[in-house]
């Protein structure tokens, strides 16, 4: 069979409306699509047209559904199975397991960026309860101390509170002392994804219904690496683009987004005009956005991509080689999958183009095809003070002696 290779030089020189026809001939005569050796990457399996700039996404999502639907979608992945090997379970064990005590209380000692909102007393399954708290006034006899930018004490006495390291950096590394540890891997002790809605608090979720035509990317980090503003850099000269934040800022200022969109004021009380405050409502308007992590390494994906996804954006991904076990199916673009930067920013631009074809990458959403994207976001931080508490009354308490 003939392949519809997208080679190195020529094609990012190649006109977009060329480009297109390539990739529309490429689907309708049966041929594997553009860069077929990237095939995964979410290529919608039908086009609309050569080239159809759009802006209404509603208008998108019906011209998918005539050519494409949600049958074709769910018949594409009906053999999907859960990829159990990088997600702990959020319900797991038997109940027998539990402590004799149903009623656990954790108090967060040392912390960075805990946020406040996650302090409450939870109902657990199996009938646990747990409090989770910064106040040592309302945990005064806690069975376990979490701490999260500092290290635990280097002894524990039996019958004192259990100690709880958590570090959800790359690449992750235990303190030594602790009894339980918590990060981002499934060989944790706990595991922590970052899919969860703790991660964006206070921020405003406004989804723009329109998306511009005339700028397709958004970008904004305010921690300037070398290794990552190259990388997006090389991308980003080549793609009509905001770039929002501190690093490669190109909208005249770090605190523009009420400036381009006041309409993300509506639902945060109007309050302060920081780039990160509305990041979301901000994001909503572009058709993608890129997603750097600082390192590239097994099972660190983190809220960069997640901010994307809720945003209503389509992501275009560069960090954990084994992304595609946390996202919906055909939801981003890891651009770790094209030979160079140009080659990605010519896909990146028929894309765009495409209404059916950028359809194809919210088809999860719509269709109801999550992948192992459920089981991500029910391992967050959301959900971490129930299990954390289970971990706690598994091992038996304060009773149990330290390794």
């Amino acid at each position: 069979m003939v392949r519809c290779r997208v080679l190195n030089g020529p094609i990012a020189m190649m006109g977009l409306s060329s480009l297109a026809a390539l990739l529309l001939i490429c689907r309708f005569i049966g041929f594997p699509p553009l860069a077929s050796s990237i095939s995964h990457l979410g290529l919608a399996d039908f086009s609309s047209s050569a080239n159809d700039p759009f802006t209404d996404l509603s208008e998108a999502f019906r011209k998918w559904d005539e050519i494409v639907g949600c049958d074709r979608f769910r018949e594409k992945h009906k053999a999907w199975k859960p990829n159990a090997s990088v997600v702990q379970s959020e319900n797991s064990g038997d109940c027998r397991g539990l402590g004799q005590s149903s009623y656990v209380r954790v108090l967060v000692k040392e912390w960075s960026w805990i946020p406040d909102n996650l302090d409450q007393l939870y109902y657990c399954r199996c009938g646990l309860s747990c409090l989770w708290t910064k106040s040592p006034i309302l945990a005064d006899k806690p069975d376990a101390l979490l701490f999260e930018n500092s290290s635990p004490p280097p002894m524990r006495e039996k019958g004192e509170p259990l100690r709880v390291y958590l570090d959800l950096e790359a690449p992750r590394k235990r303190s030594g002392t602790e009894d339980i540890f918590v990060g981002y891997h499934v060989k944790d002790d706990v595991q922590v994804t970052y899919a969860g809605a703790q991660f964006h608090n206070a921020r405003n979720y406004h989804v723009s219904p329109q998306k511009r035509n005339d700028t397709l990317v958004y970008w904004s980090s305010s921690r300037c690496l070398p290794h990552r503003d190259k990388l997006a850099s090389s991308f980003l000269k080549r793609v009509p683009h905001h770039s929002f934040g501190r690093c490669l800022n190109n909208v005249g200022g770090t605190d523009m987004a009420l400036t381009f969109y006041p309409e993300c004021a509506a639902t945060s009380g109007g309050g302060m005009n920081r780039w990160w405050d509305h990041l979301h409502c901000a994001m909503s308007h572009y058709k993608f956005v890129l997603a750097v992590e600082n390192t590239a390494t097994e099972s660190y994906v983190t809220e960069k991509l997640f901010y994307a996804l809720d945003a209503g954006a389509v992501p275009v991904y560069f960090g954990a080689p084994d992304v595609t076990n946390f996202v919906p199916p055909d939801s981003i673009i890891d651009g770790s999958k094209f030979r160079s930067t140009a080659e990605l920013a010519s896909y990146v631009a028929v894309i765009g183009n495409d209404p059916v074809a950028y359809a194809g990458f919210h088809a999860w959403r719509r269709c109801g095809v999550l992948g192992n994207y459920g089981r991500v976001r029910a391992t967050s931080l959301d959900t971490l003070p129930c299990r954390l508490c289970e971990r706690i009354s598994k091992m038996g308490g304060k009773l149990t002696a330290s390794p």
